[in-house]
C-alpha cells in the first residue's frame, strides 16, 4: 500500500482546485455531487457511499462555460 496526497483549495462558490500528486484539476461542488475532470460523483444520501462516473467532459464544459459567464456579468 502506498501513501496518497491530495488537497483541496477552495476559490469560492463551489469552485475549488484539487492538488495531487499527479496535478492540478479543478472542480465544482454542488448540493447535488461534484463535477470535475475526470468524472462527476453524486451523493446518495448513505454515509460513506456515492456514486461515480467517468468521462463527463461535456457536463464539466458546460458548467465552466456558464460559471464564467456568471463571473463576467
Amino acid at each position: 500500500m502506498g501513501f496518497r496526497f491530495q488537497k483541496r483549495v477552495k476559490l469560492g462558490g463551489g469552485l475549488g482546485l484539487n492538488i495531487s500528486r499527479s496535478g492540478i484539476s479543478p472542480s465544482l461542488r454542488t448540493k447535488v455531487g461534484t463535477f470535475s475532470k475526470g468524472g462527476y460523483s453524486t451523493k446518495t444520501g448513505i454515509s460513506g457511499l456515492r456514486y461515480q462516473n467517468n468521462g463527463c467532459m461535456v457536463v464539466f464544459a458546460f458548467i465552466g462555460l456558464v460559471t464564467f459567464l456568471i463571473y463576467i456579468i
